[in-house]
């Protein structure tokens, strides 16, 4: 993680766990219940860090775990059709092989979780953007 390309940036969405592998399986992500807007923001090389609250979207049994690893591939959102009333938006990425792991165990050692106490807070908006050594912390983790 030293040399990293001018203007990379690091990346974790949540996203629960069968659209994490949904997303795995079809080579992209997704953000914001498949709306475009922050999708936009990840460029190619930028590096994704999943974290999955739940199994499913509605319900679900508890997860708490970062769950997958991406590099950016595409340029730019394109809308996939999934059904009549659902056409999401999606952005092309390469995943890499990675162990699942706890997420609680790590939180007093990132600098974005404010409040270990509330240490969930942060993931509640999604997609967002995280400094390097956040980012290279939950890796070294998840590829030991």
């Amino acid at each position: 993680m030293n040399d990293v390309p001018s203007g990379q940036r690091f990346w974790i969405n949540t996203v629960s766990l069968d659209h994490v592998e949904a997303a795995i399986e079809g080579g992209f992500t997704q953000a914001d219940h498949g709306a475009g807007t922050r999708l936009r923001q990840p460029s190619p090389g930028d590096e994704m860090i999943f974290y999955s609250p739940r199994t499913s979207l509605r319900g679900g049994a508890p997860v708490r775990q970062f769950t997958a690893w991406a590099t950016i591939t595409g340029e730019k959102p394109y809308q996939a059709y999934v059904s009549d009333d659902f056409r999401p938006w999606r952005l092309a990425a390469s995943f890499h092989a990675c162990t699942r792991v706890d997420a609680k165990p790590l939180v007093g050692q990132l600098s974005f979780v404010a409040d270990p106490a509330h240490w969930g807070l942060p993931f509640r908006r999604g997609l967002f953007a995280i400094p390097q050594q956040d980012f290279a912390t939950i890796l070294a983790h998840m590829t030991a």
